[in-house]
């Protein structure tokens, strides 16, 4: 438990095979199911304060009450993950926090002088921020909001992991413009 943003609720891996990593997880470690998305949907993304068109896809699957995501970058363009790999890294990249107080939130992380790497935002209320705090590696922190149809779909995913039984290991993931 974190005394500044409560629980860690998500572990993100940058990998370079996103279906071999999907593979890995629910078959090594019987983690899953896997929601796949090909292309994030991201809108306002940007890198160190300049726009940038970032190309990742995704997997998220829940062990227990902690979701893992999967990450793998297919363009390119300025990113934390880009740079992550570029260092010569795999592997556990950033912690997240979630919120559904994402302006207050983010508001009291900045007064204690954390930096902005990148953001952007996934769905309605799905803001998100990584904050340059990689002072050893994998510690990046992203703040997640988890207000709007984001939220609904991680407690989607949360629900189907319970007592998962290793059937259809990857799933399209919902649409969060329906929700």
């Amino acid at each position: 438990m974190s005394r500044f943003l409560g629980e860690i609720k998500q572990l993100g891996y940058v990998v370079e095979d996103i279906q071999a990593a999907m593979t890995y997880w629910s078959e090594v470690l019987g983690v899953g199911p896997w929601y796949y998305m090909e292309r994030v949907p991201l809108k306002n993304y940007r890198y160190k304060g300049e726009p940038q068109d970032i190309h990742s896809s995704v997997a998220l699957a829940n062990s227990g009450n902690v979701q893992v995501e999967l990450i793998q970058q297919r363009n390119d363009a300025p990113s934390m993950y880009r740079d992550f790999l570029k260092a010569g890294r795999t592997g556990l990249q950033h912690l997240a926090y979630w919120t559904e107080d994402f302006d207050n939130d983010l508001a009291r992380l900045l007064e204690k002088g954390w930096k902005i790497g990148m953001s952007g935002e996934v769905g309605e209320r799905g803001r998100f921020v990584y904050f340059e705090t990689e002072y050893h590696p994998g510690t990046v922190i992203e703040l997640s909001e988890i207000a709007g149809p984001k939220g609904t779909v991680f407690r989607i995913i949360r629900e189907s992991s319970e007592g998962w039984d290793g059937s259809d290991p990857v799933r399209a993931f919902p649409d969060l413009s329906k929700m």
